[in-house]
């Protein structure tokens, strides 16, 4: 008897235990909460970064954290991010979309407190030019006045390329041709400023991955400045009290983690640990479509999903074989019944609302029997001779369905065998640099809104192509269509050569893509952009709101 009541008390003390324990979970601030309390923005954002260096970074993520430590000549505007609004520039005016002019604000300074310049300008855009430093983006100044030149080595005087200081804060600038769409360019962090004084204080303008773009020695120009990184934890940004409009910055800090696994990403999101996420799990779109619209998401992005062809590695160096892995490819299906996130089947590369005037270009669709005879006509009936390829792609859940379907429709559909091979970010974009693969997935989000800023990235000599792939006719009709002055004949121009390229598909376009996010109901003013804009000074954090009372 006695044991019996002493197993009895032990029974009870224990689920006392358990009771206490849950309630204290419960009753626990969950990290938002605290967050909230602190004006701390907590972000998913994907990956981790390869470089705060600005010339030398590429991928979205680092474009997330870059933009809110530094600041071009112009930036998001606060009610509407795709729209132009003042940055370190206050006004400009160009009169014949050539030659323009930049006021620059008298405030504007660097994190350390000296005042940010017109020559400080003219340095970051030499440095960013110089063929030494061997940019990805470099290309994208190509637009200046004797830019090309300089960055092929052509001519070592920077006095040359088409931009001078008039004084320290009027910038002039003379472009190769009209381009109205000018100073949405400048929202890009290749044209950001970069600190002369910290870059030559741990090497020279043109080392790479020098220290000046580490923790405690840093120097930026926008409304954050980098306080803590912790590799394969966070990187923490806090407010500058340096930054021209800092009285409108809103939070005090941003925390980004990264996190690419969607699912691991969704659970600490629902456990109370961010305030936004970076994507959405596939499977998990259409529920929270309709049963969580409070602080489900969606919004269009200027973006297309397309894969990389190695075109120096047979059997991937014959257009019929590009072809016939395009054709055996039933986008519809892929986007409507597998990802099923909004995304909308890609006819081109282009995607649609680039520019008003520019038509998509409708030459992609699914045609087995056509795929089928194109790899027959390639020297591979029915697959056979045809070596086992392998797909490239990063680590994401999302990126693993897409090419596993990839994978089946071109053993139905061709008879041929399809490996997946998955990469850790950094390791991923390398491979891709050093063509290190048959076929990788890729994307490219719009930087500005004209059709170049997707057509560009496939010029021959332009550091985001790594396809191998280069044609001259199409390198001469993106020369063409930056000199020319007539709107109409310039977009006609570039149709004619997204045929070429439509031709040839060194990359076979998937989808244009749709922005899917879980953001929390206190997160004020974060809007949506069709170009992954964010003003972060414009983010506001109401009062803390639970998930399950949010409305």
């Amino acid at each position: 008897m006695r044991a019996w009541i002493t197993r009895a008390l032990f029974l009870l003390v224990f689920l006392g235990a358990v009771a206490a324990f849950h309630q204290s979970r419960q009753n626990r601030p969950q990290r938002v909460q605290l967050a909230d309390e602190n004006q701390t923005l907590l972000v998913g954002n994907g990956t981790d970064i390869e470089t705060l260096d600005v010339h030398l970074a590429t991928g979205q993520p680092e474009h997330y954290v870059i933009t809110s430590m530094f600041e071009g000549l112009v930036a998001p505007d606060t009610a509407d991010p795709d729209k132009d609004g003042p940055g370190v520039a206050l006004s400009w005016e160009s009169a014949d979309f050539i030659h323009w002019t930049f006021k620059l604000n008298p405030k504007a300074a660097w994190s350390d407190g000296t005042a940010l310049t017109a020559a400080d300008f003219l340095y970051s855009w030499q440095r960013m030019l110089s063929p030494e430093l061997a940019t990805d983006y470099s290309q994208m100044l190509h637009l200046l006045k004797g830019a090309e030149a300089f960055n092929q080595g052509k001519t070592k005087d920077f006095s040359t390329v088409g931009v001078k200081a008039a004084d320290p804060h009027t910038l002039e600038i003379t472009l190769e041709g009209p381009a109205p769409y000018f100073p949405g360019m400048l929202k890009h962090y290749a044209w950001f400023p970069v600190p002369k004084q910290a870059i030559e204080k741990h090497g020279t303008m043109t080392q790479r991955d020098t220290a000046w773009a580490r923790p405690g020695n840093i120097v930026c120009n926008g409304p954050f400045k980098l306080k803590e990184w912790r590799l394969n934890h966070f990187i923490s940004v806090d407010r500058n009290p340096h930054y021209w409009d800092a009285a409108q910055v809103g939070v005090k800090e941003i925390h980004f983690f990264p996190i690419d696994s969607y699912e691991t990403e969704e659970r600490v999101f629902l456990d109370g640990q961010l305030h936004y996420t970076f994507t959405v799990p596939l499977a998990k779109i259409p529920l929270y479509r309709v049963e969580k619209p409070a602080f489900f998401h969606q919004s269009l992005e200027l973006a297309t999903e397309y894969y990389r062809c190695n075109v120096t590695r047979p059997p991937m160096d014959n257009p019929k074989v590009r072809h016939a892995l395009s054709l055996a490819l039933d986008r519809s299906a892929l986007v409507d019944q597998v990802i099923r996130s909004g995304h909308r089947p890609a006819t081109g590369l282009t995607p649609p609302r680039v520019h008003p005037d520019y038509a998509e270009l409708k030459r992609l669709h699914y045609d087995p029997e056509e795929a089928r005879r194109l790899l027959a006509e390639a020297g591979f009936p029915g697959g056979r001779g045809f070596r086992k390829i392998e797909i490239l792609t990063n680590s994401s859940g999302t990126a693993r369905t897409v090419a596993e379907f990839f994978q089946e429709s071109w053993k139905k559909n061709l008879g041929i065998e399809v490996s997946i091979l998955q990469q850790e970010w950094q390791v991923y974009l390398d491979s891709q640099r050093k063509l290190s693969y048959d076929i990788a997935r890729a994307g490219w989000v719009g930087d500005y809104m004209d059709p170049y800023t997707f057509l560009g990235t496939m010029r021959s000599t332009d550091g985001n192509n790594n396809t191998g792939w280069g044609n001259a006719r199409y390198d001469e009709l993106l020369l063409a269509s930056t000199r020319e002055k007539d709107v109409p004949r310039r977009l006609q121009i570039m149709q004619e050569a997204e045929g070429v390229l439509l031709d040839e598909l060194p990359v076979i376009p998937i989808f244009w893509r749709m922005n899917s996010h879980l953001i929390r109901p206190e997160v004020q003013n974060w809007l949506p952009s069709l170009m992954s804009h964010r003003c972060y000074k414009a983010i506001r954090l109401g009062p803390y709101t639970p998930l399950k009372t949010a409305p």
